[in-house]
Order: C-alpha cells, then structure tokens, then sequence
C-alpha cells in the first residue's frame, strides 16, 4: 500500500451526493447499528429518524435477515439468471405478487432504485412497441420528482441540480407540475389540488397522446422535500392516462414496504399503475435489491407478441441475486410476523401530532407527513438557500439524531418499529435544535 494511502486515509472514497470537500474536513462516521440506532466509532448512539436512507423499514442488524443470508451464503453466494435460474427467485416473486395489488403479478428483478425505474421505462416503451405502436417514445416525468440516477431516471427526474452536470439527457422526455400546494400545515393530504394532474391533458394536447409511452410518479415525492398527493390527484392521473393509452408508472421505491401503513402507496391510495418501481424496503437494506412488478397486460402484450427466443433484451448480471432473495424473504417474513405495515398505520397519527407540534418553531415554514414519513420547511437564509438546513443535520447528529435535509427541509422517515417515546425524542430534539440554530 502506497505511504500515502492508509486505512483510515479518506481521500480514496469519492463520496455519492456529499460536499466531499466539507466532509473529508470534518467527518461523521458510523460503525454499527442496531434495532432503531447507529453507532459511532466511539460507541455514541445516534437514534436513526431516516430508516437509513429511507430504506431500512425493519429496523438494524435484524438477527433473522442476518441468519438468512448467512443460510444461503454456505449454499452458493451467487447463482445466474440468463437462460437459468434458482427456486428461491421464483418463490420470492410470489411472494411480492402476494401483496401486490392486481393485476401486478410479473415480477423483474434489479438491484437499485434506480435500476428499477430505467427498467420501468424500458419495459414502457417495449410495451407499446409490441402493439404496434412505435410511436410511443416520449416519456413524462413530473416537476421536483427524483427517479434515481440513472440515464432514464434523471430524465424524467424533475430535480435541477441531478440534472444539470449532464447535458441534454434522454431526448423525448417532458414534465407535468409538481404537487407543492399552497396550504402549510396540512395534515396527510391536501384537499385541494386534484386538479394539478390535468397538466397531463397539456402534453398530450402538445405531443399527441400517440407519442406518450408513459407518465411515472412517486405517489408521495420523498427526496425533493415530502411532498403529499392532493385528495383525488392519484385517482385523477390514472383516469387520464387510461384514456390516453398511457402507461402509469409508480416510483414506490421510498412509500413501498409500510412506509404509509400499507404494503404499497397503491394499496394505501387506491390506485393501480400498470408498472410499480421498488427497492429500499424490499430487503431491508441488506443486501442491494430493486424489482420491477408489472400488469399481467403488459408482461402478456411484451411476451405473447415476440418472435421465438428472448422476449426482453434487458436484464443485470446481480438480477435475483441469491443473497439478495434470502434477505427480502426474511424481510417479508419479518414485516409480516409483526405486522410492520399495520404498525406504522397506527403509529401514524401519533407521528403526525409530534412533527405538527413543531408549527411555531423557530424558523419553521410548513410541515408535511403522511404515513411515517414528514417534511419540516425552513425559512431560507436570503444569502445561503440551504444552510439552515445542513446546519441541523450537522448539529442533530452531533445531539445524538439522524435526520436528512434537501435545501430548507428536513425530512423524516423512521424505521417501522420506533416507539411513541422515540418519535417524542425526535419532536423534542428538533424544537432544541431549531431554537438554537441562527
């Protein structure tokens, strides 16, 4: 090893979406964690209020996802799936059809968030393609939306720094507004605001809705600041691209696996897309996992309609990885053994009380939340958009308490076994916190 690179040199690791500049000058490490806490190198815990990245819905270092993957390990660590395949792939599938609304019931395998979506929209496109209507190409994301990072997802992504650093992106792609509205402190969804997915009805009067492959939406829009669907909007939006011929896509990578108190966001709203993205929960975080779960008509219309041979050509080397299968049916399992889902619904009042007892807080612009999941606008400095916000995070984890923030909010979603007197903390904390920051 080069003099000047050590093991604890941190210079080599070229961090994902951090100020690595900041950072690497004043580091917060993590080194463990368990249950609802991670823990520092020197053993502070710091209670987690982001499930991770949005992602660990059954809390840390869960013994029986551990075990489960240790199981399958000592059985082979990796098995492929072009032109073969593995019992625990197939029977993992069924098991995600199981809690799936219908007609979703083929399921295709990735291991990202953002693999699912450039997934998704493939599939869109194929789909229309096999009909016999090849003309479908453009696809519709909407205003402030995050899709991941690949090519397809920051295309139709609505978030102008993701975007910005690349050039044109994908040709073909368009954008309907967003559903910030213009009522603060709003408890679960808006009433008014429905009328906001009529900014389809634009682009299809401006493309022609024989060009539209597909429109893709995160039911509640995470990474951009929480954003929560008006009343009737979900519904609205799946009424016009049915008209149209549209494919709807959910984005349910964050509201997917209880973070709304159902299995899905499509479950809590009602609302069936014709293709639903999803990650993060699936397994809990374990191991990498992302799934694409598709209509029975469009699994049909792509495969009854190909010539002999490979129907798809799409596919990821880790597809159905088997550890990744272990972890998501011992993740299943868990959600199921202790009615994760039904426990963050009744949590969720609970949790909506403590975040919209900080309305008054110092600095505070709005609060939005809808199932475990809340977003706490700041008022902006004139100067630094921003700032405030990284400035608590930084001193929320100095206090002992993981939170994440996106320009001036700060967004919250907790693993799904926190307790009323945790969620109290973090209520508690964040009005400290906010007092004290300028």
């Amino acid at each position: 090893m080069p003099d000047d690179l050590r093991p604890n040199d941190s210079s080599a690791f070229w961090m994902p979406f951090t100020n690595n500049r900041a950072f690497k000058s004043q580091p917060r490490l993590l080194s463990r964690a368990k249950d609802m806490h991670y823990f520092t190198p020197e053993g502070r815990p710091v209670l987690d209020a982001t499930a991770g990245l949005w992602c660990v819905n059954a809390g840390h270092s869960r013994p029986s996802i551990i075990e489960a993957i240790q199981r399958q390990a000592t059985e082979a660590h990796y098995l492929p799936s072009f032109q073969l395949g593995h019992p625990l792939a197939f029977e993992l599938a069924e098991r995600l059809t199981e809690i799936m609304p219908r007609p979703l019931d083929r399921v295709f395998f990735t291991n990202s968030g953002s693999e699912s979506v450039d997934t998704a929209l493939k599939i869109a496109l194929a789909y229309h393609r096999a009909r016999g209507e090849g003309s479908r190409t453009r696809l519709i994301g909407r205003e402030r939306g995050y899709h991941g990072v690949g090519f397809g997802g920051i295309s139709v992504g609505g978030i102008g720094p993701n975007r910005k650093q690349y050039g044109p992106l994908l040709p073909g792609t368009d954008h309907i507004r967003s559903t910030q509205g213009n009522a603060p402190f709003t408890k679960g969804q808006p009433a008014a605001g429905a009328d906001l997915a009529d900014d389809l009805e634009r682009l299809v009067a401006l493309h022609g809705a024989d060009t539209i492959a597909a429109v893709i939406v995160e039911p509640v829009a995470g990474s951009t600041g929480v954003l929560v669907p008006p009343v009737g909007y979900l519904e609205r939006l799946r009424e016009i691209a049915t008209k149209h011929g549209i494919l709807l896509i959910f984005d349910e990578v964050i509201t997917g696996f209880g973070r709304l108190g159902a299995a899905t966001a499509a479950a809590k709203f009602g609302v069936t897309p014709d293709l639903m993205c999803l990650a993060k929960g699936l397994t809990n975080a374990a191991v990498p996992m992302g799934a694409v779960v598709a209509g029975r008509h469009v699994y049909d219309a792509i495969v009854d309609n190909a010539a002999p041979g490979i129907e798809l050509f799409h596919g990821y080397t880790y597809s159905a990885h088997p550890l990744a299968c272990a972890a998501a049916m011992a993740t299943l399992d868990l959600y199921e053994d202790e009615s994760l889902f039904e426990r963050a619904a009744t949590l969720a009042p609970i949790w909506e009380a403590a975040v919209h007892s900080l309305k008054g807080a110092r600095h505070v612009k709005d609060v939005r939340n809808l199932g475990l999941v809340a977003g706490i606008e700041l008022e902006p400095r004139p100067d630094a958009p921003g700032a405030r916000a990284g400035e608590i995070f930084r001193a929320a984890f100095d206090a002992g308490l993981l939170i994440r923030f996106t320009g001036d909010t700060l967004a919250m979603s907790p693993p799904l076994i926190i307790s009323e007197d945790q969620i109290a903390e973090i209520a508690d904390k964040l009005r400290s916190l906010l007092e004290a920051t300028p």
